[in-house]
C-alpha cells in the first residue's frame, strides 16, 4: 500500500532533470516553480509528521509502527491535512515545523472513502495556513509543485500526466486521481501546489507509471482537495464522513485482464470468515459479473450499507464456489481508532 522509504529531498537536481527529459519526451515545456507557489510563506504551512504506532495495531505489519511523512497547516487552529495512512491507529503524533518546533498532535479523522487524515495540534504552530484552493480545472500538461517537507529543499517541479480513475487493493476507489511526473521521494502527504499557492491535494503514493499507455512513467498520485470539502465539516465535528459506512470485505485484490485475483485477506476479517483465501478469483458479486477491482467495488457498494450480506462467486482453486460475506464496517475495524 505504501513504501515510506525514499532518497534524500537534496536530489532535487537532479529530478529537475527527469522533468526536463520527460517534458521533452511529451512535447511540453518544462515544469517551473511559479513565483507565488515557492515564496517561503507558502512552503511553511508543509509540516513533517511522525506517528507511533502500537505494535498490537492492525496495521503495524503492513504499514509500520513507525510512520513518517508530510502534511498541511489548513486553518489558524493548527487543522493539519494529511494522507491517512501515515496516522492510521497511531497512539502518539509529533507535527514538526520548519523552525523547529515539536507539537503533539491529536488524530481526528481517518477518512477511508478519500484516504484523507486529519490532525489537530495541541499548541501554537506559528505557521501560516495554506489556503485550500481547487483543482476541477486540472488537467493533464499542466504545471504544478510536489512540495514535502524541507522548505525548497522539498520542493520539486512536476507535470500532471493524467487525471482518472484509481482502484487501490485495499477495496479502495477515487474517481478523479491526480498523476504526476516525475515522482517525489517524499511523497506521503506532500503538498500539490498550484502557480497561486493554493493547495489542490495530498500526495498518497508513488507508482511504476502514471500513464495508463503502455509507456512506464514513474511518478505520484494524488487525493485532490476538493474531495475534502464536502466532507471535511463531519470529519472535524466527529471524525466520521457523512452517511452510513460502506460495506467492506477485507480483501486486498490485484487485476489482469479484467480478472480480479485475491492477493490476501484480512486476518479474522469478513472474506477471511467466510473462506475466501489468497488467490482465489472473484468473478461475480450476486449475479453480476465482475469485471476488474472498480467493478467489483461498486458492484459490492451498490448492495447496501456496511453489515450488509455480499454474495460472491469465487473460483478457489479449480472449484466455482457462491459465499456470502457478512461485510463490516472499516473504520470499526481497526483496533486503536479511539482517538477519532
Amino acid at each position: 500500500m505504501c513504501n515510506l522509504s525514499a532518497r534524500p529531498a537534496d536530489d532535487a537536481a537532479r529530478y529537475l532533470s527527469v522533468v526536463l527529459v520527460l517534458a521533452a519526451f511529451l512535447g511540453l515545456r518544462p515544469a517551473v516553480a511559479a513565483d507565488a507557489a515557492a515564496e517561503p510563506e507558502v512552503l511553511e504551512a508543509i509540516v513533517a509528521i511522525e506517528a507511533q504506532i502500537p505494535a498490537d495495531a492492525r496495521t503495524a505489519d503492513t504499514l509500520g509502527k513507525e510512520r513518517g511523512g508530510s502534511g498541511v497547516v489548513i486553518d489558524s487552529e493548527g487543522l493539519v491535512l494529511t494522507i491517512g495512512y501515515l496516522v492510521l491507529e497511531a497512539e502518539s503524533v509529533i507535527v514538526r515545523t520548519g523552525s523547529g518546533r515539536r507539537v503533539p498532535a491529536s488524530v481526528i479523522a481517518y477518512h477511508g472513502d478519500t484516504g484523507f487524515g486529519l490532525l489537530r495540534a495541541s499548541g501554537d504552530l506559528e505557521v501560516r495556513p495554506m489556503r485550500l484552493g481547487s483543482a476541477d480545472r486540472l488537467k493533464s500538461r499542466d504545471r504544478v509543485l510536489v512540495a514535502a517537507f524541507g522548505g525548497m529543499k522539498g520542493v520539486l517541479p512536476a507535470i500532471v500526466t493524467e487525471r482518472r480513475l484509481f482502484a487501490g487493493a485495499w477495496e479502495y476507489l477515487l474517481d478523479d486521481a491526480i498523476f504526476t511526473a516525475p515522482p517525489h521521494p517524499l511523497a506521503a502527504g506532500a503538498a500539490l501546489i498550484g502557480p497561486d499557492g493554493h493547495l489542490l491535494g495530498i500526495g498518497y503514493l508513488t507508482l511504476g507509471s502514471v500513464l495508463s499507455s503502455d509507456v512506464q512513467v514513474p511518478g505520484n498520485m494524488f487525493v485532490p482537495v476538493d474531495a475534502l470539502k464536502p466532507v471535511m465539516a463531519d470529519l472535524v465535528a466527529d471524525g466520521r464522513g457523512p452517511g452510513a459506512a460502506r460495506p467492506w470485505l477485507g480483501l486486498y485484490t490485484e487485476e489482469a485482464k479484467g480478472r480480479v485475483f485475491v492477493e490476501r485477506v484480512a486476518e479474522g476479517g469478513p472474506a477471511d470468515k467466510a473462506g475466501i483465501r489468497a488467490g482465489d478469483i472473484v468473478l461475480k458479486v450476486g449475479d453480476e459479473p465482475v469485471a476488474g477491482m472498480a467493478d467489483l467495488y461498486r458492484k459490492v457498494w451498490a448492495i447496501g450499507d456496511a453489515g450488509v450480506a455480499v454474495p460472491l462467486t469465487i473460483l478457489q482453486e479449480a472449484d466455482l464456489q457462491d459465499v456470502r460475506v457478512a461485510s463490516g464496517d472499516r473504520h470499526r475495524w481497526f483496533r486503536h481508532a479511539r482517538s477519532f
